[in-house]
């Protein structure tokens, strides 16, 4: 199985990102009284994009992009064998310094501040995803993947707090309203695309295909706070998960961008309020 899961997640996430992306599309469509792309849209506007000319700003930003994309599926896959979580945080993190880089080394404005939002998004993050590893630290007494899903029971059940922490920043990951302060996904919200404003071609298919990655491995954490010896947990997960991304796609539907203070402010502060009282309470009790 250590072997076995990190080759689905490397064949089958890419497809089952592409496929919620698409599922994003439609039901964001309908909220807005629209029809909407097909499903399949994003897998066609991929392959759309390794089709056209190769034309790129600097040869240094096409190294950065794939660095990033190999980061990001590294990390998917030694979550998936069950390692150390915090390594996969910290795994994680690096990842998105690469992407930083890609945007700053050119010389466009635009794409600098995009960069600078990615790294401050970043530090937004952070503190919840360190917190989430520790409370599954304290409750089973391992960070390996592997032995958290061999639990007795579900970790959402003393892990609330950590869990509404992480529901919070998710949005700040996937880079939805109202924190889409580096990037937005739809044309509406903003002419110049900020981290993206240079990537063009088989670049940005690139990013594209890395988002569904990190997307997929984001979710996975969030179905670790379901999993546990029980076979149904599985389902329970799937479900947890799904209903998870609709919310994220309400959300973003219906917020409008924040400034980055305010986000900044709103995310430590949910995390200390949920995640650090969470905390404390289960240190006392144990």
């Amino acid at each position: 199985m250590r072997i076995l899961m990190p080759i689905l997640f490397l064949l089958l996430a890419p497809l089952a990102g592409g496929l919620l992306d698409g599922m994003d599309r439609k039901i964001s469509a309908r909220m807005q009284r629209r029809v909407g792309p097909p499903i399949l849209q994003p897998f066609y506007d991929v392959q759309k994009l390794f089709a056209k000319q190769r034309i790129v700003v600097t040869n240094s930003q096409t190294f950065l992009m794939i660095t990033y994309m190999v980061l990001i599926i590294f990390t998917g896959c030694m979550f998936y064998s069950g390692v150390d979580m915090l390594m996969c945080f910290f795994m994680l993190s690096t990842a998105g310094i690469f992407l930083y880089f890609s945007a700053v080394v050119t010389d466009s404005p635009y794409s600098y501040i995009g960069g600078q939002r990615e790294l401050f998004q970043e530090m937004c993050c952070e503190p919840a995803v360190l917190l989430t590893a520790l409370g599954f630290y304290i409750l089973e007494g391992s960070f390996q993947t592997s032995d958290l899903i061999k639990a007795d029971r579900s970790a959402i059940l003393a892990l609330p707090g950590f869990f509404v922490a992480f529901l919070f920043i998710l949005t700040i990951k996937m880079r939805k309203s109202p924190f889409d302060e580096s990037t937005s996904h739809h044309p509406h919200q903003e002419l110049v695309k900020g981290v993206t404003t240079e990537l063009g071609g088989s670049n940005l298919a690139l990013f594209q295909i890395t988002e569904w990655y990190e997307n997929v491995l984001m979710l996975s954490v969030v179905a670790l706070f379901i999993l546990n010896k029980n076979p149904w947990s599985i389902l329970c997960a799937v479900l947890v998960v799904l209903a998870t991304y609709f919310l994220e796609i309400l959300i973003d539907n219906t917020s409008a961008r924040m400034k980055s203070q305010k986000m900044l402010q709103l995310s430590w502060a949910v995390t200390i309020a949920a995640a650090g009282v969470n905390l404390v309470i289960l240190i006392l009790v144990r």
